[in-house]
């Protein structure tokens, strides 16, 4: 099929993008466009106007500090999952990343678009979710950031204003202690994920302070389960609480279920692995 007819507009500046999408009423943000131009080809989708934002400058940074990665909108998965600075400081990233779709859509596709599209059945939203990050977002009336966790409204859904362009992603860098880990099961390397798990732990001494997963594939939105303290089988358990597995023609409520046991056993013990010894 072929969209819908549009508007297409390449401003040459962020101000002038915030101005097109403040002017359109409706307009959507094309950036990698992997996620939104097969919606728009199947008419799932049929704005107004395009704001095509690859010619801005600056936007298509990966930068590294003590505090974390920094992201920009414009950023390929590709350029992040091959920059070693933001591999060492956070490698969940790349750990996530390898298992983002095919070749080909990781050089196009973009982290924030990924991110901000909110598609809970893939990776970069729960590595956001699960790392506590957060997202920058710019509009005519200025910026502002906003947390992973207050990020996700529901399926495809984020808390992004219509007329708002998220510019980066910030990614915390890993702490003392820290470990993580990061399993999927698909049909096919590159597909959606039937289940997923990221997880972080943190070690002090010869305890583990804190255990966090993110569940990807398993709910409306991406969701992170608190399983500090718990035995494998018992974070199993606790995220079964959480989480409510559904059927669709790819798998069973009940295999769900089973996957994220698998995979909860699985990302815990790879990420206290990682921890290193106490």
């Amino acid at each position: 099929m072929k969209p819908a007819p549009f508007r297409y507009r390449r401003p040459g500046s962020l101000e002038e993008a915030l101005e097109a999408l403040a002017a359109e009423p409706g307009a959507k943000v094309l950036a990698g466009g992997q996620s939104l131009v097969p919606l728009l080809n199947m008419r799932l989708a049929a704005p107004p106007a395009l704001v095509d934002i690859n010619g801005l400058p600056d936007l298509d940074h990966v930068t590294v500090s003590d505090d974390g990665v920094r992201v920009g909108a414009l950023a390929r998965h590709a350029d992040v999952l091959a920059h070693e600075g933001a591999r060492e400081a956070q490698p969940l990233l790349a750990r996530a990343l390898s298992h983002v779709a095919h070749a080909t859509i990781r050089n196009r596709g973009t982290t924030v678009g990924s991110i901000v599209h909110a598609d809970a059945a893939a990776e970069m939203p729960t590595v956001l979710a699960v790392l506590d990050g957060s997202v920058t977002v710019a509009s005519v009336r200025g910026t502002r950031t906003i947390p992973a966790a207050e990020l996700f409204a529901g399926p495809l859904e984020s808390t992004l204003a219509a007329d708002e362009v998220a510019t980066e992603a910030f990614f915390p860098a890993r702490r003392p202690g820290e470990g993580s880990g990061f399993a999927e099961i698909a049909r096919r390397h590159g597909d959606y994920a039937l289940v997923g798990v990221a997880g972080v732990v943190r070690r002090e001494g010869d305890r583990l302070a804190e255990a966090r997963l993110g569940y990807l594939s398993v709910d409306d939105v991406p969701t992170v389960v608190d399983v500090t303290g718990l035995e494998p089988d018992a974070a199993a358990d606790r995220a079964l609480e959480v989480l409510e597995p559904e059927a669709d023609i790819h798998a069973t409520a009940a295999y769900r279920a089973q996957l994220v046991r698998v995979l909860t056993r699985r990302v815990l013990a790879a990420a206290t692995d990682d921890a290193g010894q106490p």
